[in-house]
This record gives structure tokens, sequence and C-alpha cells, in this order.
């Protein structure tokens, strides 16, 4: 189907007046107890702040709704110039520079704060999402460790409106003559890119894919939910298909919001909200890194299991099973740590106060 050509609205949201988007990582909120860094990471004419911040609030939404809801989760953000036109001097960085510079900036940051082996989920909105892809690709490929780490640490990514296959607002025929005569200077390599049925877009979708695969083999699969927009830009229409930015395979989400507005969230009412953070709260607790807020036994009973009496636990310390009617066995070594039949209820943990 054809498109019209970009409107006012849309070349705005493109072009930028001059160098206000600050880069590199800043962190928005850091746990002493923290267990797990989430990097957020924006699209095209985006900001490593603004783009994360609902009309009308003071602070970006992670740094609001997420220190009381994932309570051992360092925050952190990532910014790059990711403008396509400017009335000042534009960029001349292709995507493997940022891509690059992420995994670098990324790595130098986790080195210094002594978290290299600390778990990392990416939340990543658009163009910010090939940006993570590529760079993770790298990571998987380096021999260099310090590099290679952040790939084998990287546990979960929530892709925002990326547009896997391309988009056909990328397309730079779409920008009428008039606009490009109102900028100093573009950066053509970024669209190119991401036009639908670009080669090397393809290329870093087959790379991407073909990492998720080996990380499967080895047992380290990659938790993946990808997110769309609901509502078209005003003036525009949809940004990012819901084919395009989906990825065969794993849970794909609707936002109730534009391709620009998805990515902020005003209160922890909206259901975009309560979408993504349900897949945060479910990764970090296949992690292991925050605060289980049910107990073992409530689980069990709710589910109506009851433990096989030749379980294997691995060692830990304290009360592995607490035994009403019969005797408890601790064993530390390996193979089957429980033999015979247990009389009445079987526990986990410390013994209920029932």
């Amino acid at each position: 189907m054809d498109r019209p050509s970009l409107t006012n609205n849309a070349v705005a949201a493109l072009a930028t007046t001059g160098n206000d988007f600050p880069d590199g990582i800043k962190i928005w909120h850091s746990p002493e107890d923290a267990g797990l860094d989430i990097c957020f990471i924006h699209g095209l004419s985006g900001n490593r702040d603004k783009t994360w911040t609902a009309p009308g609030q003071p602070n970006p939404w992670p740094a609001e709704l997420l220190p009381t809801r994932l309570a051992k989760a360092r925050l952190l953000t990532y910014g790059y110039d990711a403008y396509v036109l400017k009335r000042s001097v534009s960029s001349t960085n292709r995507l493997i520079d940022y891509a690059n510079n992420l995994l670098h900036d990324l790595a130098a940051e986790r080195a210094s704060s002594g978290t290299v082996n600390r778990p990392l989920i990416f939340v990543v909105h658009s163009f910010g999402g090939i940006v993570c892809k590529t760079a993770l690709i790298i990571s998987h490929q380096s021999p260099e460790s310090h590099l290679g780490q952040i790939s084998n640490c990287t546990r979960g990514i929530a892709f925002l409106g990326t547009p896997h296959r391309g988009s056909w607002a990328a397309d730079w025929a779409k920008i009428p003559a008039w606009a490009l005569g109102q900028v100093k200077s573009t950066n053509r390599s970024i669209l190119d890119v991401l036009q639908i049925n670009n080669q090397y877009l393809e290329f870093i979708q087959t790379s991407f894919l073909s990492m998720l695969r080996d990380l499967d083999k080895k047992g380290r699969p990659l938790q993946i939910s990808c997110f769309f927009e609901e509502l078209p830009m005003p003036g525009i229409g949809t940004i990012v298909s819901k084919e395009s930015a989906s990825l065969e395979g794993y849970s794909v989400f609707s936002i109730h919001a534009n391709h620009s507005d998805m990515a902020k969230f005003g209160s922890a009412e909206e259901s975009g909200f309560k979408r993504l953070l349900g897949e945060l709260v479910r990764w970090d607790a296949m992690l292991g890194t925050g605060d289980s807020t049910i107990s073992p036994v409530a689980e069990l009973e709710s589910n109506g299991k009851t433990p096989n009496a030749t379980s294997s636990l691995q060692t830990t310390t304290g009360h592995i099973f607490n035994v009403s009617g019969g005797a408890q066995h601790n064993n530390t070594g390996a193979g089957n740590q429980f033999f015979g039949n247990f009389d009445g209820p079987v526990y986990f943990g410390l013994p209920s106060n029932k």
C-alpha cells in the first residue's frame, strides 16, 4: 500500500535544532543491594530521559515507578545522537558505531562498579532495539571477555515498537524536498537501514535469531517480549506495524498509545505499564534477584502439589524439609536426598506457624 509523504509533524519529530542530546550511560536508581541491571535505550530522535518521560511529569517513569516494584534493580539509561535531520551538524555514526559505543560504555560502567557478572535486562524503544540487537551480536561473537560478558549476562529484552522488519516511514522518498532543504545535514545511513526489506536489517535479524538458538542450546535462553503500538501518530499513521514489531515464537503485547507515547507512562494504572511491568517482574523472579512475595508453601497448596519422597534438592543452609509426623533427613551430597514415606504434610523452608 502506498504511503503519503511525511507531514510537518513527522519532519519535526525527526529533526532537531541543536545538540541537545545527552549521550552515554546515566544511572537513574542504584540500590545498595542491587542484584539486577535494567538498561533503557531510546530510538530515533530520542533522548535518554525525555523518551521515557510522560507529558506533565517531572521525571522518567522508570525512575519514578520501578524502584518500589523492583526493589533490587539498578536502573540505567543510555543516550546517543540518533537525530536523522539537523539544522546544525548531524552525526555521521552508523548503526555499527552506535552498537559498539553501547557495548563498550556498558561494559566499562559495569566494570567500574564491580557488577560485570550481574544479570542484565534491556528495555528498548524503536531503533534502540536494533542498536541493542547489534550490540549483543557483537558481544556474543567477541573474543574479548569484557565485551562477551554483556551477552553472557543478558537475560531478557523488552522490545517497544522495534521495527525488526523495517518501517515505511524510513523511506527517504516520503520526506518532502522542502523539508530536506530546511536542514543543514542528515544522517542517511540510519534511515537506509530501517527501510523495509533492507538487506543489512535482514542480516541483523538473521544473526540475532541464530544467537537466540545458540543460547537455547547452551541452556541460557533469552527471555523476549515484544510490544506494538495500537494508535497511529497524528498526521502520519502507524510507524511500526504489529508484524514488524513482533518476533515469531515470542510473546506479543499491545500498548494503547502511538509510536512515541508507547514509551511514556504517566501512571502505574496504565495498562501498557502493567503489561511491561508484569514481564519484568516475571523475569526478575526467574532470576531470583528480587524479594519473592509468594511463599513456597502457599504456592504448593494452591497448586495442590505434594513433593515426591525421592525429590532431589541442591545443598542449602538451614532447614530443607520439615516433616510433620516423620523424621527430617539432611543430605549435602549428590543424588536423592530423601528416602521413604512421609506421614503428614510436607513443608519447604521453616516450619509453618499454623
